[in-house]
């Protein structure tokens, strides 16, 4: 089998960077780094604070670098088509410059949370100037979290974190660690946050089994990763690298947070474009997903116009676009064309959305109109619909039945 290290020479082949080679200017104290040659091969140097040190390690990628289908340059453009549309949306850079955005993950030992789960290393990026910079600060050890803290913090100067699944985990294990040293450290400052890891759930979680960001990475951003050491394994890796203090395993792992990180840019730049309507090989089934958003985010006008375009034909993405408009028009109050789109779905086929808009349609005739007849032609085709005997809307569309049935009779 091919050893690590020269698995790793491989994979550098595959990323162009262009390296700070000058050591930093950190101030030292009178002890030795185990294997600081080496590192300093990796352009990883010390750290040195409270009698320790962590390690960091700086890259910097020029904006015209390509990773996966976008060029980090393009990260630009999607900056500026936020602040030039007036559309309000949870990933919406508006009032934002490319610098203040702050792609970040962690590599952790453990999937857990609390104080037994520690973070071994900080990885970030940012636009500065012409270049997309890399900095990864890595705890050597279980007791240098003053120096890892001390060296993130002191030049933090952002306002929005980007992450994946960040809110749930990365940061809230940051605030964990940082509380045990934050009597020693600068305070964590208060960021904003785009996690766009709900963004990529609810864009594709049609036509992908699972949300991982290596699965996100290979199915949508055109993103290949070639013998990378899989996130599973970091803690084991981790653990082996504080006994034998040998960075050639910690290496695999840094450069797995790197193409995280790296991923993050792109998958950014990536959604703003299918939000903006900027991509043009977006799928209607995406654009259908896209309206959507902006339709329960309340921003009727953006979602009318994806969505209209949508709603041409009976194939199911024009159904859904139909149904989804029709609940607008309903919200909106505006009850005849929201009655004559349920209508048109209802009676389209025997897709799930057909059998929404049954009952939407029964619950109009029935309490607007008070004609239960066709109240009851529309659940009993709801019915028929269903595939799952056992299913809770059946129970409910019975029970509707019965209710119909009997006003009807009350009638006759």
């Amino acid at each position: 089998m091919m050893s690590l290290k020269n698995k790793l020479k491989r994979l550098k082949s595959h990323i162009t960077a262009e390296v700070q080679k000058e050591e930093p200017n950190y101030k030292a104290v009178d002890f030795e780094v185990p294997y600081l040659d080496l590192w300093r091969e990796e352009n990883v140097f010390p750290y040195y604070f409270d009698q320790n040190y962590c390690l960091i390690r700086e890259v910097k990628y020029p904006l015209s670098q390509k990773h996966g289908h976008y060029y980090f340059q393009d990260f630009l453009t999607a900056v500026n088509l936020w602040n030039n549309l007036s559309i309000n949306h949870p990933l919406s850079a508006s009032g934002h410059k490319a610098e203040e955005l702050f792609f970040f993950d962690t590599e952790t030992t453990g999937l857990g949370g609390g104080v037994g789960n520690s973070i071994f290393l900080l990885g970030y990026a940012s636009v500065t100037g012409t270049h997309l910079v890399l900095r990864q600060h890595i705890l050597p050890n279980p007791g240098a979290e003053v120096p890892l803290y001390q060296s993130f913090l002191e030049k933090v100067n952002y306002k929005t974190l980007v992450t994946y699944n960040g809110k749930s985990f990365d940061w809230p294990q940051v605030k964990t660690r940082h509380t045990l040293v934050r009597d020693h450290v600068p305070k964590l400052p208060a960021f904003g946050h785009f996690d766009l890891f709900h963004a990529a759930r609810r864009l594709w979680k049609h036509k992908l089994d699972r949300i991982k960001l290596a699965v996100v990475e290979k199915e949508i951003l055109g993103v290949e990763r070639i013998d990378d050491i899989p996130g599973y394994l970091a803690p084991m890796i981790y653990f082996d690298f504080i006994e034998s203090k040998k960075p050639d395993g910690m290496l695999g792992i840094i450069k797995h947070n790197e193409i995280d990180i790296l991923s993050l840019v792109t998958l950014y730049t990536h959604l703003t474009f299918q939000l903006c309507g900027q991509d043009n090989s977006q799928t209607r089934k995406e654009s259908f997903e896209v309206g959507r958003w902006y339709a329960s985010l309340g921003e009727k006008r953006e979602a009318k116009k994806i969505l209209t375009k949508l709603a041409v034909g009976n194939d199911k993405t024009s159904l859904q676009a139909k149904l989804a408009l029709a609940y607008q028009l309903k919200k909106d109050a505006n009850w005849d064309k929201s009655l004559s789109l349920f209508i048109e779905v209802a009676e389209a086929g025997k897709e799930t959305c057909c059998q929404e808009a049954c009952i939407e349609a029964a619950k109009f005739f029935e309490h607007k109109l008070k004609d239960y007849k066709l109240a009851l032609w529309y659940s009993q085709k709801a019915i028929e619909i269903t595939e799952n005997p056992a299913a809770k809307v059946l129970n409910q569309l019975e029970t509707r039945r019965g209710r119909l049935e009997k006003k009807i009779a009350k009638y006759l």
